[in-house]
């Protein structure tokens, strides 16, 4: 078979390949063969050297990046968009997101999963990791429909106050064994595009013996553990006060050993210096979620975590604690709250906090590096997976361009996203989604999300006069 029919060379653009060199091709072609990237280069090189080709697009005036990795994102809320707006974390939590979740249907996750998906796509990404709802079977299946790559997690509690009685029913035992037949019904399907990790929600809700167990089967599974870690200073305080450690969750992790290179902790807002140390030491991976954590939970001192040698990648949370699934906001956002938190934090200011070269790495690579998945996503490079996305930059939103680097962090917007493939697929192209109908999943989003809501109870406050 002429492998010449299965080849796509992507030509005359400007290529960001976020390599170990970081690398930038002002006039740059990449070549894709079935799923992986072949060769990379200048264009007239590239061309003469797959003379006779088919499939050749001239991108001239386009960037391509690395599919963004999106490394939390609770893709079974997006149907509770809205729904948790401007109230108090108890408030959100009892009144809204646990009702909301706990009578959830598979069907109302899979359309969620599509919805989000579908949102997640039009911000370039390719590659995002679940951070743990009810029912993973259905996020699967519309994962592999939407041709994304994705960590998909199981919400996970086993204590704690207020639980729903449908999530409270189960013994530590039952969910372990829960996610171990998630593991091996779902971990890698989909042509290897989804993997299943094991979640801890959080650890007021986990027992010694959840938190145990889930180290040593991800130990077993070679898997990945997804968790929310050090939101608040209330969550430290639980810990000190029933764990017996000096400070909280991360003082606690590091005495029982369940801190490895295979954790995700997400947000690790209220971390503070010795923390980071055992964070760095433990190989331990950092989500940070700029706009859930200004809403909710304060700011991360991710430039600390950065210095000490932590990996810190970026994502958006789920639609009740960020309504917007963007991670091309994360990234504008990330690098201006942390330039601002360092001027709040030494009275000086610092512009070179958090830099765009910096943020495009947490946006990239070092979202792949969280999600334990650098081999084969997250730069542009011979041998990788074809994740890539297409921007066209010439618009109101970022023209004039003087610095390529500081524009795509800075002044991009997700209307410049204009294509995107992954896994060597097209599955969005010239701004249409290819394979779902977005028009009839938003009909069923807006159907589901009513129903969902009526049967959990949910009344949402009219403001101001409305009538």
């Amino acid at each position: 078979m002429d492998s010449r029919k299965n080849r796509m060379i992507l030509y005359n653009a400007m290529i960001v390949t976020m390599d170990a060199e970081s690398r930038v091709y002002e006039n740059g072609a990449v070549v894709i063969e079935s799923d992986i990237i072949i060769a990379i280069g200048q264009s007239d090189v590239i061309l003469r050297q797959f003379s006779g080709s088919h499939h050749l697009l001239d991108l001239r005036g386009h960037v391509l990046l690395p599919g963004l990795v999106n490394t939390h994102v609770h893709t079974s809320q997006q149907l509770g968009r809205g729904i948790a707006d401007d109230v108090d974390l108890m408030t959100w939590l009892h009144r809204r997101i646990w009702p909301y979740e706990s009578n959830m249907t598979e069907n109302d996750s899979y359309v969620s999963t599509l919805l989000c998906g579908i949102e997640l796509i039009r911000s370039g990404v390719t590659c995002f990791g679940e951070a743990g709802g009810q029912h993973v079977s259905s996020m699967a299946r519309a994962v592999e429909l939407l041709g994304l790559r994705a960590c998909l997690t199981q919400s996970i509690m086993d204590s704690g106050e207020g639980l729903p009685a449908s999530w409270s029913a189960q013994t530590t035992d039952q969910l372990i064994q829960s996610q171990k037949e998630l593991y091996e019904k779902h971990h890698d399907t989909a042509e290897g595009r989804i993997k299943i990790w094991l979640g801890i929600r959080q650890i007021m809700n986990s027992t010694d013996h959840l938190l145990i167990e889930t180290r040593n089967l991800a130990k077993e599974l070679k898997t990945g553990i997804h968790m929310h870690i050090a939101e608040i200073q209330f969550e430290n305080q639980v810990v000190v006060d029933t764990r017996k450690v000096n400070h909280g969750t991360v003082t606690f992790l590091e005495k029982i050993d369940f801190l490895q290179s295979n954790l995700l902790a997400a947000h690790s807002v209220w971390v503070n210096d010795d923390e980071i140390g055992y964070l760095s030491r433990a190989g331990v991976k950092v989500s940070h979620c700029p706009a859930s954590a200004m809403r909710m939970l304060g700011f991360a001192p991710v430039r600390k975590m950065i210095q000490a040698g932590v990996c810190v990648s970026l994502g958006t949370d789920g639609a009740p604690s960020n309504n917007r699934m963007s991670m091309v906001d994360e990234m504008y956002l990330a690098s201006l709250i942390n330039k601002g938190c360092e001027a709040f934090a030494t009275g000086t200011t610092d512009p070179t906090a958090l830099p765009a070269e910096l943020v495009l790495k947490m946006a990239t690579i070092d979202g792949a590096k969280t999600l334990l998945w650098d081999n084969e996503i997250g730069s542009l490079e011979v041998g990788k997976k074809a994740d890539i996305v297409i921007i066209n930059p010439c618009s109101w939103t970022m023209i004039p361009i003087h610095d390529s680097i500081s524009s795509l962090v800075y002044s991009m917007r997700t209307e410049n996203i204009v294509s995107v493939i992954c896994n060597g697929k097209w599955i969005m192209k010239d701004k249409n989604i290819l394979n779902v109908d977005e028009g009839e999943v938003i009909s069923q989003a807006k159907q589901a999300s009513k129903e969902l809501l009526e049967r959990a109870g949910i009344s949402i406050p009219k403001r101001m006069n409305i009538i």
